[in-house]
């Protein structure tokens, strides 16, 4: 069910909000819970059962990996919580069907559990309060990835207001606007070039620019269509676009881009593997690994890996010698070309 249906905007949405805004205080996770299911299991209920095994497991290694921490074995406990979450995102990575934002929960849990790990965040004991927090509908399908310590205390108890419903209201209208007025049309002109048996030189230009355009307002679209129906439920989600076409760098790009994404690898695999704290050799290996990874998570199919590998090579480079050209350009007072040099690199890749 894409949230520019007719489906989701005249029917279940109106419907979720009224059930969610007439239940008393204490059932509204539940109500969440429940039609978030119900949102998962219309584009397939076969995997719903898949998705209630995730979440059960999630919740029961959240609570062993808290009680277990502090002992020996408590690393074991969670290297095996995360296997588990690991696996069988792999698993399903390479089956035939692909379970709709399967990637989405399954890194949700992971942070949960490493944050438990951590004793940044203590384990929810309350399953009907972390299974919403797992499935909840308005970031499921395109994100974005929404931590558990970022929204611990709303699931607890969160306030509505009329002037947090309106600031909701006009986000996801934004987002619709984006995804349906510009995404779409974009997305046709897109199609009418892979169909066109005349592809000019210039022909070839327009689709890269309308192309890449097409991929920023699509996916930045359903994100904030996510932004603003968490903020009528009383969540606050994080951004997951900043303009990212006015980056100066590739490094810069990457962290306007799906942020959540880019934080979460920085937080839960670059961080852990050492960072740039680090030899230089083993630097860049903890950057390739980040990358064949984000690779990875976009698709398992070898273009999909040699996407991330590309960027990996193209980001230490920067940091190597193209940046420290770029700042002494800029020293001299000369033209910078690292704009046009961001923009040119990214269309063509």
């Amino acid at each position: 069910m894409l949230f520019s249906s007719i489906s989701f905007l005249y029917y279940f949405l109106p419907l979720v909000l009224i059930l969610y805004f007439a239940a008393p205080r204490r059932f509204k996770n539940l109500i969440l819970l429940l039609t978030s299911l119900f949102f998962y299991g219309w584009g397939g209920v076969g995997f719903l059962g898949l998705m209630v095994v995730m979440i059960g497991a999630g919740y029961v290694w959240g609570l062993l990996v808290e009680k277990y921490r502090e002992r020996k074995n408590g690393r074991w406990i969670l290297g095996a919580a995360l296997g588990f979450n690991v696996l069988t995102l792999v698993h399903f990575k390479f089956a035939d069907v692909f379970p709709i934002g399967i990637s989405f929960y399954t890194f949700q849990i992971m942070s949960y559990i490493v944050d438990v790990y951590r004793g940044e965040v203590p384990a929810q004991r309350n399953l009907v309060n972390f299974a919403a927090y797992a499935s909840m509908f308005p970031q499921l399908v395109a994100g974005p990835i929404v931590r558990y310590a970022d929204v611990a205390k709303q699931l607890e108890e969160r306030k509505h207001s009329v002037d947090h419903v309106a600031v909701g209201i006009r986000r996801f209208v934004m987002g619709l606007a984006k995804k349906v007025l510009i995404a779409n049309t974009l997305g046709e002109l897109c199609d009418i070039f892979r169909a066109s048996g005349d592809k000019a030189v210039l022909f070839y230009w327009i689709y890269a620019a309308a192309f890449t355009l097409h991929i920023y307002f699509d996916f930045s679209g359903y994100s904030d269509m996510a932004v603003g129906l968490g903020k009528l439920f009383g969540f606050d989600f994080m951004d997951n676009f900043n303009y990212p076409y006015i980056s100066q760098s590739i490094t810069e790009f990457w962290r306007r881009w799906h942020i959540s994404l880019s934080s979460w690898f920085r937080d839960y695999v670059y961080i852990p593997l050492g960072g740039n704290r680090v030899p230089k050799m083993r630097w860049f290996f903890n950057i390739f690994v980040v990358w064949f990874l984000t690779g990875f998570w976009h698709g398992a199919a070898w273009n999909f890996i040699a996407w991330g590998l590309g960027f990996a090579v193209i980001l230490v480079a920067e940091k190597m010698w193209i940046l420290p050209w770029m700042e002494a350009v800029k020293t001299e007072r000369r033209f910078s070309w690292s704009q046009p040099l961001v923009c040119a690199i990214f269309m063509c890749w």
